[in-house]
């Protein structure tokens, strides 16, 4: 974990061998059984020094999640992404309801009068008609903005370590 010095945060030094780590983690994680050994290989190590430096990475905070990226459009759902006036003391609450829906992602407050943002994916929009009420209608949220997309623009950001 970091180490927290009054209000400052301390995270370990990143070696070269973490930085081409995570590197090859932002866009070169092979589709196979044993991706990490793959990994390893490209790396001049073994699986378990990259898994053990993943974990280790992890716990630092420098990774939050390992995951794939699919086309929702081509897999036939349907996004919106949703804007709320939530009374500050419920903002919570809202949230954690807001995340029991599997569709619902990137879940985050922000200052302003719409206080919570979120973007949903639905098989189509008749579920995304009930949801967006089911939402509407919690405890606390009093206004909501469906603002959905008239084009779509996906932009890969990667960082590049050196």
């Amino acid at each position: 974990m970091p180490i927290t010095t009054g209000e400052r945060v301390t995270m370990m030094e990143l070696t070269d061998f973490d930085k081409s780590l995570l590197n090859l983690l932002q866009g070169n994680l092979p589709v196979c059984s044993r991706p990490f050994a793959k990994l390893a290989e490209e790396l001049n190590t073994d699986e378990q020094t990259v898994l053990t430096r993943v974990q280790e990475l992890k716990n630092e905070g420098y990774l939050r999640r390992i995951g794939t990226f699919f086309d929702s459009n081509n897999l036939g759902y349907k996004g919106t992404l949703v804007a709320l006036k939530v009374e500050p003391s419920k903002i919570q609450t809202v949230a954690e309801a807001i995340n029991l829906y599997p569709g619902a992602t990137h879940n985050y407050e922000r200052e302003g009068r719409y206080n919570l943002w979120f973007t949903l994916l639905t098989p189509d929009l008749e579920t995304e008609a009930r949801i967006l009420g089911e939402v509407q209608s919690l405890n606390g949220v009093e206004d909501m903005l469906n603002l959905k997309a008239n084009k779509k623009y996906k932009i890969n950001v990667q960082f590049k370590l050196h």
